[in-house]
């Protein structure tokens, strides 16, 4: 029976062992000890001593009479037929390795956070205390841009959806959830100081009631909000605690950051000068408390950079990858080659590569 020869794989329910290269691998490798017996055999069958073991001479005289005289074409190419031979062991033992093709697949399945960034824009913002000749606004956009790119980018398909608050006496929304990076860049890179004197403030209950809102409208299972300022609450009608309680109810868990080194006040003559007294951290170090969160306090731009890099580690994005696995059978091809080298070399062996003595 001559096996029937496949255009294409089919699939297999053979398990891949042994890889060779690429998605190729075999099923069952022991075969290829078979290689170098076989073709231990073929090559003693076919050597001197082997052709003399089993030689019946039909011609006068004795081998070395034979020798003396010219070979002929048909002699010298008689090797073609021993080749054939060799080469049909090779694929036939090659066919029962049984060599498969493994179809890998893989998908990744997550649950992402949805995080609402609030970012205190006050006129206290434009001290350059976090880095030399920088503002702290300018410091804190670089920073929190890094942040959610690393968040929004995640290269496994877990990226989390990002949205950008701003508040000095009222807050404002400047950019709703998204997945676009560049558009949330974007927003980041147009926010400005406070213009006008009546915006002033530092409405921390705004800015976080202004968050929770958001983030209480998503159906992520995890809500985050990242809250960044630079001083304390003086804005009194809505209470940071009472933003704080609200995130509790709405499972919003709040980090508060806290950056800048010194507090700036103004002297007799209205000159602005740095003070060694300590802000009052107490109320942002409650928010994240009651919401399961964390205070965290940034007097220079390193340690802001790893204050976010802290909660990028607490906010871990759970994964899980599904894989599976496919095989396709290759040997239908080698075990049709096989046979039909068996048959040319046969062929040959039969005719004009046939041997008499």
């Amino acid at each position: 029976m001559i096996p029937q020869a496949a255009s294409a794989a089919v699939q297999s329910a053979a398990e891949a062992r042994v890889h060779l290269i690429g998605d190729y691998y075999l099923a069952d490798p022991w075969f290829l000890v078979l290689v170098p017996l076989a073709l231990g055999c073929l090559i003693y069958g076919r050597s001197r001593r082997g052709r003399a073991a089993g030689r019946v001479s039909a011609l006068p005289g004795g081998p070395h009479d034979i020798g003396q005289l010219p070979r002929s074409l048909r002699q010298r190419l008689a090797w073609i037929a021993t080749g054939l031979q060799a080469l049909a062991l090779v694929a036939a033992i090659a066919a029962l390795a049984r060599p498969v093709r493994g179809n890998v697949q893989r998908t990744t399945t997550s649950e992402g956070v949805d995080i609402a960034l609030a970012i205190d824009r006050s006129s206290s913002m434009k001290y350059t205390d976090l880095e030399a000749e920088r503002t702290r606004l300018e410091v804190v956009k670089e920073v929190v841009g890094d942040f959610a790119v690393r968040r929004m980018t995640d290269r496994v398909g877990a990226a989390d959806s990002v949205a950008l608050v701003t508040f000095a006496q009222y807050p404002q929304l400047l950019c709703p959830f998204t997945l676009d990076v560049g558009a949330l860049q974007g927003f980041l890179e147009g926010v400005q100081l406070v213009q006008h004197e009546v915006e002033d403030g530092t409405a921390i209950g705004r800015g976080l009631a202004k968050a929770v809102a958001l983030l209480a409208e998503t159906d992520a299972r995890s809500k985050v909000a990242v809250l960044l300022t630079d001083g304390e609450n003086n804005v009194d009608d809505i209470q940071p605690l009472d933003a704080a309680r609200a995130a509790l109810e709405q499972g919003v868990r709040v980090y508060t950051v806290l950056a800048g080194r010194y507090v700036f006040q103004e002297d007799v003559f209205g000159r602005i000068y740095a003070t060694e007294r300590e802000l009052d951290s107490s109320e942002l170090e409650k928010i994240a408390e009651l919401t399961g969160g964390k205070f965290f306090r940034a007097r220079d731009r390193a340690a802001l950079e790893a204050v976010y890099a802290e909660i990028e580690s607490l906010e871990r994005t759970e994964r899980r990858e599904e894989r599976y696995t496919e095989t396709f059978d290759l040997y239908p091809p080698l075990l049709l080659a096989a046979t039909l080298l068996y048959l040319a070399a046969w062929t040959s062996s039969a005719t004009w590569a046939r041997r008499l003595a």
